[in-house]
């Protein structure tokens, strides 16, 4: 690193020092990143081409196969780079594009998944108003305020972080930059700038959490008020995908940044990530897919 707060680039973390080890980890990563293609590429696909699925819920669902196809390839392919070409290093532009990207897309994730909690809730609980509340126009703001909400979020983050005189080397204990480790290197003093827009993050991230939950109290209530059984069972079909992936997003995401000092480490903040940023874009077609049939039935004629 040359003297100046500035550094050219960014050293990332590498996965193995042997040749055979690093194609290894090429040849995983390429294989979760063509899943989340494939899987999130077939659901875009089946929502734009059957007119019967032209409804608030599977609008939100294409937002949210566009957010994890943008998360996912936001990180891997630049590490599938790396192992390919022996080499750790990315340029400062570059961190600070990975940094905006991905706090932009997990922002707007969270924030349409806070949506997609309350759809549910208005399906559930007040199905005669749910066209009054759930309209093409409202939908459309919705969504816009979402992809929104992460754009500004990351904007701030990334230049405030991207500002912060650098005082420790340029080495990353990620295979991203990532934000936490980026004021890992900084001045004390700057630290404790970006850790309270943290803090305000977390808190938003948390209101929405509580919101969620708060929405889905609602929902099971109204559920088990349900006379018929097969009433009952649609109505959890509907909800159970959304609240598994809310509850891997929150719980990685969660435990990435909120865990304590004492049992952080190297090796568990990798794998905490790849948790959170990498599994989820590809596990969520799948998720979404079992139990919807009629997802399941537009996908049969698109693949015949």
């Amino acid at each position: 690193m040359s003297n100046s707060s500035f550094p050219n680039e960014f050293l990332l973390l590498t996965f193995a020092d042997t040749r055979k080890l690093q194609l290894l980890h090429f040849g995983l990563f390429l294989g979760i990143y063509l899943a989340a293609l494939l899987g999130n590429g077939l659901i875009l696909t089946a929502i734009a081409c059957d007119h019967c699925l032209h409804t608030p819920m599977y609008f939100f669902l294409l937002n949210l196969a566009l957010l994890d196809l943008g998360t996912i390839t936001t990180t891997v392919p630049k590490a599938m780079a790396n192992s390919l070409r022996k080499t750790t290093a990315i340029s400062y532009s570059g961190c600070a594009t990975q940094v905006f990207f991905l706090f932009f897309m997990l922002g707007a994730e969270y924030s349409l998944l806070t949506i997609m909690a309350y759809d549910r809730y208005i399906a559930i609980c007040k199905p005669l108003h749910y066209w009054t509340f759930m309209d093409s126009r409202a939908c459309v703001n919705m969504v816009a305020a979402a992809w929104g909400s992460g754009f500004l979020n990351s904007v701030l983050h990334t230049a405030n972080t991207f500002s912060l005189p650098l005082c420790q080397g340029n080495a990353l204990d990620q295979f991203f930059c990532e934000i936490s480790q980026i004021l890992k290197l900084s001045c004390s003093d700057a630290y404790v700038r970006e850790a309270g827009l943290l803090v305000v993050s977390v808190c938003l991230v948390l209101s929405c959490f509580v919101f969620i939950l708060f929405s889905y109290m609602q929902i099971i209530r109204a559920v088990l008020r349900i006379p018929s059984q097969q009433g009952r069972h649609k109505a959890f079909s509907t909800c159970l995908p959304h609240l598994a992936v809310v509850s891997i997003f929150s719980s990685t995401g969660m435990f990435a940044y909120l865990k304590p000092p004492s049992i952080s480490s190297p090796s568990l903040d990798v794998v905490v990530t790849v948790l959170y940023s990498v599994v989820p874009p590809a596990v969520n077609p799948l998720i979404y897919s079992m139990r919807n049939q009629d997802l399941k039935d537009a996908l049969k004629k698109l693949t015949q």
